[in-house]
C-alpha cells in the first residue's frame, strides 16, 4: 500500500537503476488508471562532474572526509574506508522542486529518504536497506547545487550562554536600559476607560488620514474599508507607543497623533502590498511552501525578507486564506489517499536465459564458462543479468543486480561502472579468459595516429615517460600534459630558429637505372650460369609498366633466394 508522502522506487527502464520519487498526489485518470504526481530526487550519476566535485566538498565539510572541524571532535565521526565512501555516494540523493506524473503501476517498492543531520553516522546508512540521505538541493534548469534550508544546527557554537543564577541576597547591577526597552508600563496614572477612549480617537485619526491620502483612497474607496484598515494592530501599537513616549499624558499624546503637517498615517504590510503582489505571493506559496527565501528571490525580489514574513502572517488572518484552505480541503477529499500496487513478478528482459530453462530461472547450470560478476567477481549465482553495453558481454549476479537497480552503482569501484551510461570502455578488474573471444566479432578496425610532438616527446622525455614501466601497467594513467610541457620547455626542446634550414635536394634515379644497378650488384655473387637469365628477364620487362616491373623483380628475387639457400 502506497500513500501520499511515501518515497518510492519507480522503474522507467529494465536496464537502468530505479528512479527515487516522493508521492505528492494520487490521481485517477479518465480511463481508470492511477497516476502519481511526484517530486524528483536525483542521484550522483544524474548530475555533472563539476557538481559531483561540489558535493564531495560539502561531504568533507559535513565530516565525511575531513578531519579539521569542531563537530568531528564532538561527534567522533568515524573515518569511512574507501569502499564505504564509494557506497555512500550511492546513498546520497539531491532533492529538487521538479514535479512529474508517472503511472502508479511502475512503482517497485518503498524506500526511506531523510535530511542528513550532523549527528548522523554516515556508515549507519550502509547497514540499513533502502535508506538514503540528502543535504543539497539540485536545480535541473540552472544546473546548480544549493544547501537545503531545513538544516538542523547542532553543536557547541549554536548553544546559548546562560549566566549563573543570582543569589537571593545578591543585587542585579546590570543596566536594564541597555538590555531591554520598555514599551508599556502597566502601572500608570490612566484608567482603562481612558486608554480605550484614546484608542478610539487613534482609529478615527487613522480613518481621516486615509481619506486624505490619495493612494489609500484608491485602495479603500469606501469609508467602511478605511475604518477597517485603521482598526488594525498597527494603529493600536502606534497609539500605545505614543502614550508611553508622552508619559501617559493624554493632551500631549493627542498633539502627537495630529501634528502640524496633518494626521499621522500608519500602514502595515497588508496595505503596502498591491493586489498583483498579493497574487504573486499566493502563487509562490503554492509552489515553494513556506520557503520565504525562495519566494522573495524568485517572485518578489524588490521586497525584504521581513516584509514577506509579516505579510504571510497577516495574510493568514484574511478571508482569502480561509477560502483557499477550504478549497484545498475539498480537493484533498476528492483525491486518492492511498493505492495498492501488487508486487511486480514479471521476468526482467535483462535476464540471461538458458536453453530449456523456465522464465525467471537460471541456476548454476546456466553459468557460462569464463564469465563472472562484474561487481563481486563471483562465478555462481541463481540468476544472471546482462549489464552494461551489449558489445561488452558483461553480467551481474542476482545480489549485485538488485544493488544496481536500487542504488545506481556497483558494490566495488570499477572503471566499467561509468561505461554503463556512456556505452564504452573496459573494466581493468575483469579476469575472464573468454572475454577476448566474445569481443572478437564486434571489434572494428581503427588507427591511432600520433602527432610529431608526441613522437619527439617519447625520445626527449624518456625519463619522465618510462615506457617500460608504463607497458607493465597498461591501466595506469600517464600525465601527457606534463610530458608535453617538459618537452616544449627551453631546456629539453629549444624553439625553432627564425631562419629556415638549408636543405640539399638529391635527384632521384629512374626506375630503370635502379633495376639495372640491382641486377649488376646481384650478378657479382651469383653463379655465372644464372646471370644471363636474370639480365634477359629484367631487360625484357623494363619497358613495361611500373606494376609489372615490380612483379617480375619479385619473381627474380625469389629465384635468387632459392639458388642461394
Amino acid at each position: 500500500m502506497y500513500r501520499v508522502g511515501d518515497y518510492v522506487y519507480f522503474e522507467n527502464s529494465s536496464s537502468n537503476p530505479y528512479l527515487i520519487r516522493r508521492i505528492e498526489e494520487l490521481n485517477k485518470t479518465a480511463n481508470g488508471n492511477v497516476e502519481a504526481k511526484v517530486v524528483c530526487l536525483f542521484r550522483r550519476r544524474d548530475i555533472s562532474g563539476n557538481l559531483n566535485t561540489l558535493a564531495d566538498s560539502n561531504c568533507q565539510g559535513a565530516g565525511e572526509g575531513g578531519a579539521n572541524g569542531e563537530f568531528e571532535e564532538e561527534s567522533k565521526q568515524p573515518t569511512p574506508s574507501e569502499q564505504q565512501k564509494h557506497q555512500l555516494k550511492h546513498r546520497e540523493l539531491f532533492l529538487s522542486r521538479q514535479f512529474e506524473s508517472l503511472p502508479a503501476t511502475h512503482i517497485r517498492g518503498k524506500c526511506n529518504v531523510t535530511l542528513l543531520n550532523e549527528t548522523d553516522v554516515l556508515a549507519g546508512y550502509l547497514d540499513k536497506e533502502d535508506c538514503f540521505f540528502y543535504s543539497l538541493v539540485f536545480d535541473p534548469v540552472q544546473k546548480t547545487l544549493l544547501a537545503d534550508q531545513g538544516e538542523i544546527r547542532v553543536g557547541s557554537k549554536y548553544q546559548a550562554e546562560i549566566p549563573d543564577k543570582l543569589a537571593d541576597v545578591e543585587l542585579d547591577n546590570r543596566i536594564q536600559e541597555k538590555l531591554e526597552t520598555k514599551v508599556w508600563d502597566p502601572i500608570n496614572q490612566l484608567k482603562d476607560p481612558q486608554i480605550d477612549q484614546f484608542l478610539v480617537v487613534a482609529r478615527a485619526v487613522g480613518t481621516f488620514a486615509r481619506a486624505l491620502d490619495c493612494s489609500s483612497s484608491i485602495r479603500q474607496p469606501s469609508l467602511h474599508m478605511s475604518a477597517a484598515a485603521a482598526s488594525r494592530d498597527i494603529t493600536l501599537f502606534h497609539a500605545m507607543d505614543t502614550l508611553q513616549k508622552n508619559d501617559y499624558d493624554l493632551a500631549k499624546a493627542m498633539s502627537t497623533l495630529v501634528p502640524q503637517g496633518g494626521p499621522v498615517l500608519c500602514r502595515d504590510e497588508m496595505e503596502e502590498w498591491s493586489a498583483s503582489e498579493a497574487m504573486l505571493f499566493e502563487e509562490a506559496l503554492e509552489k515553494y511552501g513556506k520557503d520565504f527565501n525562495d519566494i522573495r528571490q524568485d517572485f518578489l525580489p524588490w521586497k525584504s525578507l521581513a516584509s514577506v514574513v509579516q505579510f504571510y502572517y497577516m495574510w493568514k488572518t484574511t478571508d482569502r486564506y480561509i477560502q483557499q484552505k477550504r478549497l484545498k480541503a475539498a480537493e484533498a477529499d476528492s483525491k486518492l489517499k492511498q493505492v495498492y500496487i501488487p508486487t511486480y513478478t514479471k521476468p526482467n528482459p535483462n535476464q540471461i536465459m538458458v536453453p530449456g530453462s523456465k522464465p525467471g530461472m537460471n541456476g548454476a547450470t546456466g553459468f557460462q564458462k569464463g564469465l563472472s560478476c562484474e561487481s563481486c567477481h563471483t562465478a555462481q549465482s541463481p540468476q544472471w543479468y546482462a549489464w552494461g553495453p551489449p558489445n561488452m558481454q558483461c553480467r551481474l549476479c542476482a545480489s549485485c543486480w538488485i544493488y544496481w537497480k536500487k542504488y545506481g552503482g556497483l558494490k566495488t569501484p570499477t572503471q566499467l561502472e561509468g561505461t554503463a551510461r556512456s556505452g564504452s570502455g573496459m573494466s581493468p578488474f575483469t579476469r575472464n579468459e573468454g572475454r577476448a573471444k566474445l569481443l572478437a566479432k564486434n571489434r572494428q578496425t581503427f588507427i591511432l595516429q600520433t602527432t610529431k610532438l608526441t613522437r619527439v616527446a617519447r625520445r626527449v622525455c624518456e625519463d619522465l615517460l618510462q615506457p617500460r614501466r608504463a607497458a607493465r601497467r597498461p591501466y595506469a594513467s600517464i600525465n601527457a600534459n606534463a610530458v608535453k610541457a617538459e618537452c616544449t620547455s627551453i631546456i629539453r626542446l629549444p624553439k625553432a630558429t627564425k631562419t629556415p634550414l638549408k636543405t640539399k635536394v638529391v635527384p632521384r634515379q629512374s626506375l630503370a637505372n635502379i633495376v639495372k644497378d640491382l641486377g649488376t650488384n646481384m650478378s657479382c655473387d651469383l653463379p655465372a650460369a644464372l646471370v644471363p637469365t636474370i639480365h634477359r628477364r629484367m631487360n625484357t620487362h623494363l619497358s613495361g609498366s611500373f606494376i609489372r616491373t615490380c612483379n617480375k623483380v619479385r619473381v627474380c628475387l625469389s629465384e635468387l633466394n632459392n639458388c642461394c639457400f
